[in-house]
Formats: C-alpha cells, structure tokens, sequence
C-alpha cells in the first residue's frame, strides 16, 4: 500500500498520554467537591468540547449556570497537571518518523486549548512535528463538527477525501467522518467503543492500521511508550 496522502491526528489520548493529566485535574476538580469522579464520568467527557464539558460538569456538580466557571478552574488545574510531564502513545514516535520519511503530510487537530496542546507537544518533544495544528477553540464548531478537520486539509493543500484520520473518541470519529476523511478509531480507554470509524485498531502499532498507514513495512512495534 502506498499509504494515504495526509494523516490528521486526534492529541489527547492518541497522539499524547494527556487524557491521563486531565484524568488527574477532574479528579481534583470533583474532590474538592466532596465527590468522586468515576469511569462514567471519564466516557462522558472523553474528546468533547468546552461547552459541552461544561454542560456535563456543571450538572454532575450540582452548580447550574456555572459552566463556564467551572471549565476555566478545570483549565488551570490541566496547566498544573501537564507540568508533570506528558509521554507520547505507544508507536506515535515511530509512526510520525515513518510518515515524515515518506513525505506524507501530517496534521493535529483537537478540541483542547492551542496553549494545552503546544506545550503538551513541548514536553513530549514533539514540538515542529506537525506542518498544520488546529484548535476547536480556533474554528467556528469544535468536534463533532467537522469544522477543524476541514480547516486541517485546507491548510496541508490536501482533499478530506485523500486524507485519513486518527481518532479515540466517538466525538472525534463524527467530527472526521464529516469532513469526509477515512476514520481509523482507536480507543484510549476501555468502554469506549468506535463503530462509526472505518477501520478501528487497539494502538497505533496495531498492524491492521500500520498496514492502512503504508507503514507495516517500515514501523516495527516496541515494547513501551515510543
């Protein structure tokens, strides 16, 4: 296979172990609430936007009309969280290596804040890796509007038709199947379940996808974080 002519990655639970650091920060933002923040609450607000989380938040937290309120504290207990350190997924190394070595173009687009997603690209040393990087907070609708994904072609010069997308959650996967680009779904949690991708693979060193990719003869799997 010669492999598709753009790839746009999803960041958080994709690209980056980030889903882990906001993990963390929900998990402070309902302690001090007296509460506990469960599996459930994390499948409601894997890959959704501001508003959207708000909107759950605030009625899990008991504090309508507090959305907004509550998704700036969430903010900045994510900024404190990231400090931490951030590792890439298992393969996203290797595969991005693989897609600059055949001249594919490459893109990242997700719902988190630009500043989130720069400096969690910085502590993964990642910074440069990416030709266009859109924010849904950058376009007119954040997924699952398929907003950010056309504004990514657009920007690599590519038709969503040629390009294929990496997504972890149902948010994702409706956002890019909008667009009109082949959807390769990879959950980043269990429970969480992807029908709506095209294809769909347990990790991005998932033969199945490496050989979607064009890359089964040049990524070999590793052991840990790559």
């Amino acid at each position: 296979m010669t492999g598709p002519a753009a790839v746009v990655f999803d960041n958080d639970g994709l690209l980056l172990d980030t889903e882990s650091v906001w993990t963390r920060a929900e998990e402070v933002l309902y302690t001090r609430r007296g509460l506990e923040f469960t599996i459930d609450h994390k499948r409601e607000l894997v890959g959704t936007s501001a508003e959207i989380a708000g909107a759950v938040m605030e009625r899990r937290l008991g504090e309508p009309g507090r959305a907004a309120a509550i998704v700036a504290e969430l903010n900045e207990l994510v900024a404190a969280e990231l400090e931490r350190g951030v590792e890439p997924m298992p393969g996203a190394r290797s595969v991005l290596a693989a897609l600059r070595e055949r001249e594919t173009s490459i893109a990242l687009v997700s719902n988190s804040p630009r500043a989130f997603i720069e400096r969690a690209l910085e502590l993964a040393g990642l910074t440069g890796a990416f030709e266009a990087i859109v924010s849904g907070h950058e376009v007119a609708r954040p997924k699952p509007a398929p907003d950010a994904y056309l504004e990514a072609c657009a920007q690599l010069g590519v038709e969503p038709a040629v390009a294929f997308a990496l997504e972890d959650s149902p948010t994702g996967v409706a956002a890019a199947r909008a667009a009109g680009l082949t959807v390769i779904g990879i959950p980043s949690m269990p429970g969480i379940y992807l029908e709506e991708a095209h294809h769909r693979g347990a990790s991005l060193e998932d033969p199945e996808v490496l050989a979607l990719l064009g890359l089964d003869e040049i990524v070999q799997p590793s052991s840990g974080f790559a």
